[in-house]
């Protein structure tokens, strides 16, 4: 079990790779670590917030994937539709994009300071982009 830490503004959280059930996106996202940028609120998805990497591609098919990922939950989306990136449900969210629905690589869930993540929402949509730092613990 890998523990990960994520850092967004001023709030620290802890989290686990679950390398069982999304192994490849698991070792993909390990390469990108440490992982220093904004999140911004998402546009359609609802209750999340999202780092996007444009036309960046991983080499990655899907697994473990879905379209509704539960509070504390990180998807990776692969890319394809719409670009790929991270998204962070901090609430109810329902994957989609301007052209219609998406589904991501869930690889990656919050386990300690989810009771946080409904004010970092509420944080990044009001105030705007926000600092994010992802590394291991």
């Amino acid at each position: 079990m890998t523990k990960i830490k994520v850092k967004i503004a001023d709030y620290e959280m802890e989290a686990e790779l679950l390398a069982e059930l999304a192994p490849k996106t698991c070792q993909a996202f390990k390469k990108l670590l440490p992982l220093k940028s904004k999140v911004i609120h998402v546009r359609w998805s609802g209750q999340g917030v999202w780092i996007p990497f444009g036309d960046e591609r991983l080499g990655l098919s899907y697994e473990n994937n879905t379209s509704y990922p539960q509070k504390g939950d990180m998807l990776l989306y692969i890319g394809g539709v719409s670009e790929m990136e991270i998204i962070l449900a901090y609430g109810y969210c329902n994957f989609s994009s301007c052209s219609g629905q998406l589904s991501g690589n869930h690889f990656l869930t919050i386990t300690k300071g989810k009771e946080m993540l409904s004010e970092i929402g509420e944080k990044v949509l009001w105030e705007g982009a926000q600092t994010i730092e992802i590394d291991y613990l």
